[in-house]
C-alpha cells in the first residue's frame, strides 16, 4: 500500500521554541548549581512580554530574567521593529516545589504519574521516521543561513511530505518551509537561494529527487514580522515535534522545563533508549517502547515493547535485551543516562531524538 506522510518542525526562535529554551535554560542552571535540584517552569511570551511561572527547588537563587535575555538575544531577537526583543520585559513568578510531590521524590520515585512512548526504525542513520529527520535538517539549514544573510529574520518552519509503500520510504512529495525576511527582499528570490543552498544540498544525501514545483516558500507570499509580535508561544506546545513526527506515538507530557526526575522527560529518554539499542541490535527493524508511571513509586506499573511485525530474533530475546539494558526504575534511568547534568537547553530546538551528543541516543556496545 502506498500512502503520503507529513511531518513538521520549527526553528529555534519560533514563539513556543523560545518558551521551551527558556524554560530549560533554567533547568541546566539548577543543576549546575545543584545536581538534585526540582525544577518545574513554563514560559510565555507575546508581544514585548515574557512570562515565567513554576516551581523550583535549588540551593541558590538563579536570575531568572537573564537566564531569559540570555536566550532571547542568542536567538537574535535584538531589533525592536520585531516587537520583541532582549529588551521586552519578563515577569517572573516561581516558587518552591509542593512538599507532597518531594516527599515521594526525594524517596527515588517518580515526580508524577504518566505514560510515555520511545520509538527507533531503520528508515535513517539516525534510526527515526525519515519525514521528521528531513524537517529537523531542514529548519536547523534555515536558522544556520541567518548567519550568512542578515534579511532573514528569527522564527521559521518547516514541513515534509515522504510517500511510503508499506513501512518504506520511497520519494519526497513535497517540501513547505516558511520564514520571515526583510520587507525588500523577493519572495521567489528567497525560494531559489533555499532551493540552492537548503534543499538541494540536503536531498543529495538521501536516494531521492525532489523539483521545485514540490517545493513551497512561504505559502501566503510573503512573511515579515514573525515570532511572538504575530504568535504567543508556550512551553511544551511542540510535543511531536519534539519527538518522533506523529510517526510514534507520544505518551502526552512534554519535556522541556522539567528537571529529570520527572518522568515525563527521563521516561521518554529511557524508552527512545531502549527501542535504539533494541534496533541497533538488529534484534527488530523498528521498535516502540510503552513505560507507565506512579508519582512517587521508583518501579514502572507496565513497560510494553512493540515490534509491529518486524521481529528479527523472538520476543524473548528481546524482553531479556530490555531487561538487561534498564529496569526503567527512576534513579536507575538517572544514573544510567547520566541525566543530573545541564545538558537540555541545547534540546529544545530540532527535536530530542536522532541527534549526536546525548547520552539516550548512545548504543549499548556488546
Amino acid at each position: 500500500m502506498s500512502y503520503l506522510f507529513t511531518s513538521e518542525s520549527v526553528s529555534a526562535g519560533h514563539p513556543d521554541k523560545i518558551c521551551d529554551q527558556i524554560s530549560d535554560a533554567v533547568v541546566d542552571a539548577a543543576l549546575k548549581v545543584d545536581p538534585g535540584s526540582r525544577v518545574a517552569v513554563e514560559t510565555l511570551v507575546t508581544t514585548n512580554r515574557v512570562v515565567m511561572a513554576g516551581e523550583v527547588t535549588c540551593g541558590k537563587r538563579l536570575g531568572y530574567k537573564n537566564l531569559a535575555r540570555k536566550v532571547i538575544q542568542r536567538l537574535g531577537y535584538t531589533k525592536p521593529e520585531y516587537g520583541f526583543s532582549d529588551k521586552s520585559p519578563v515577569e517572573v513568578y516561581v516558587h518552591q516545589q509542593s512538599p507532597d510531590i518531594a516527599v515521594g521524590v526525594d524517596e527515588g520515585g517518580a515526580g508524577d504519574q504518566g505514560l510515555m512512548f520511545g520509538y527507533a526504525c531503520r528508515q535513517t542513520k539516525e534510526l527515526m521516521p525519515l519525514p521528521i529527520v528531513l524537517a529537523h535538517a531542514l529548519a536547523r539549514g534555515m536558522d544556520k543561513l541567518k548567519n550568512k544573510y542578515a534579511y532573514l529574520r528569527p522564527d521559521g518552519k518547516s514541513q515534509v511530505t515522504v510517500k511510503y509503500e508499506g513501512r518504506k520510504p520511497v520519494g519526497i512529495e513535497r517540501v513547505v518551509l516558511a520564514v520571515p525576511h526583510d520587507p525588500e527582499v523577493n519572495n521567489q528570490d528567497l525560494k531559489i537561494m533555499l532551493i540552492d543552498e537548503l534543499v538541494k544540498p540536503l536531498i543529495s544525501k538521501y536516494p531521492f529527487r525532489i523539483k521545485p514545483s514540490q517545493i513551497i516558500v512561504n505559502g501566503t507570499g510573503y512573511w515579515e514580522i514573525g515570532g511572538p509580535a504575530s504568535d504567543t508561544g508556550v512551553t511544551g506546545r511542540k510535543i511531536i515535534v519534539d519527538t518522533y513526527g506523529g510517526w510514534a506515538r507520544h505518551g502526552g507530557g512534554c519535556f522541556s522545563g522539567k528537571d529529570p526526575t520527572k518522568v515525563d522527560r527521563s521516561g521518554a529518554y529511557a524508552a527512545r533508549w531502549v527501542a535504539k539499542n533494541v534496533v541497533a541490535a538488529k534484534l527488530a527493524g523498528e521498535c516502540e517502547v510503552q513505560v507507565a508511571y506512579v508519582i512517587g513509586q521508583a518501579k514502572p506499573v507496565s513497560i510494553m515493547v512493540e515490534t509491529f511485525g518486524s521481529a528479527i530474533k523472538s520476543d524473548r530475546i528481546i524482553r531479556e535485551s530490555v531487561n538487561r539494558l534498564t529496569s526503567f526504575k527512576v534513579g536507575e534511568i538517572l544514573e544510567k543516562l547520566d541525566l543530573r547534568k545541564p545538558v537540555f537547553e541545547k534540546t529544545a530546538a530540532y527535536g530530542h531524538f536522532g541527534r549526536m551528543g546525548v547520552s539516550w541516543e548512545e548504543i549499548v556496545r556488546r
